[in-house]
């Protein structure tokens, strides 16, 4: 059987992921919080852990196990997974030898406390960057895919693959994301952007923009200190497809996904819409001397 491609990998889940955004919308005002994950229970949102995680993760694995039974999987809660143990692997592989990795709820938080802007996320990795990557966002009807050199797409969750239309994220407002860690640059940004820190500024009641949020044109850059392969560094690639400008902190290149194949996370990057944006995030950095701790 020969490999399949990072689109027909897409667009074979995709109905069933569409499926699996309308069991989230359907149940999230009823949903019973799972225990905390104890390894990160000092974090909000990465503590945060639903019946919609482990509901959806085990949806797509048989889906996976189905139609791509020998392709490497990663779901993020393959620790408490029924199917883990079928998957071939669970580790990024050699060039061309495709992992995909599911994000079941990212936003966890955000779709704990009835927010709208949590999505599903499939990313399709390969040894030297991302491939491919699909967000839905079940509470806003649309979705959006990437593919590696061809541009962002958008479509409702009524539209099929091939009628998506490309995205260009143009006049994003004003806003910057701050993820965990990266606190010290609010500060140094005001006066030319709002400048949002994901955990002192969430709150329960008030929903506020997150690392998605750039994909509607809600954000014009951020900062992210912790970008896991499934979400972060996923929207990073899909910002790049989007015409962004995506770097490590200190303005360098993004290095190949297989350096930091064992812990699935790239370095602290910065994203920003247009390169002068770009260009004020990583001043900020090294003005705070962000750069430096991190090096």
């Amino acid at each position: 059987m020969p490999s399949p491609t990072p689109q027909q990998i897409l667009q074979t889940l995709l109905p069933h992921l569409k499926v699996a955004a309308a069991y989230t919308q359907e149940i999230q005002s009823r949903i019973v919080a799972q225990p905390e994950k104890e390894e990160e229970r000092y974090n909000i949102f990465a503590s945060a852990l639903t019946d919609a995680d482990l509901s959806v993760q085990t949806f797509v694995e048989v889906v996976m196990l189905g139609a791509f039974p020998t392709v490497r999987f990663y779901g993020e809660e393959y620790d408490k997974s029924y199917n883990n143990k079928y998957f071939r692997s669970i580790e990024l592989g050699p060039q061309d030898d495709y992992l995909v990795t599911l994000d079941p709820i990212d936003g966890t938080r955000f779709y704990l406390d009835g927010h709208r802007n949590y999505q599903i996320m499939l990313n399709v990795l390969n040894a030297d960057g991302f491939e491919a990557s699909l967000v839905i966002r079940p509470a806003y009807g649309c979705y959006f895919y990437a593919l590696r050199g061809q541009g962002l797409f958008r479509g409702s969750l009524e539209d099929a693959f091939e009628d998506c239309q490309p995205l260009k994220i143009e006049s994003p407002e004003k806003q910057i994301y701050l993820g965990g860690g990266a606190a010290q640059l609010k500060t140094q940004l005001e006066g030319k952007y709002h400048a949002i820190d994901a955990h002192v500024d969430y709150s329960a009641e008030i929903q506020m923009p997150s690392t998605a949020s750039f994909l509607m044109g809600e954000l014009s850059g951020a900062v992210l200190m912790r970008a896991q392969f499934i979400d972060g560094a996923a929207f990073a690639f899909m910002a790049q497809e989007s015409g962004a400008v995506v770097t490590q902190l200190d303005g360098s290149p993004l290095p190949p996904l297989s350096d930091y194949a064992a812990t699935y996370r790239w370095p602290p990057l910065v994203i920003g819409a247009t390169a002068e944006v770009h260009g004020d995030l990583v001043a900020a950095a090294k003005a705070t001397g962000t750069v430096e701790r991190r090096s």
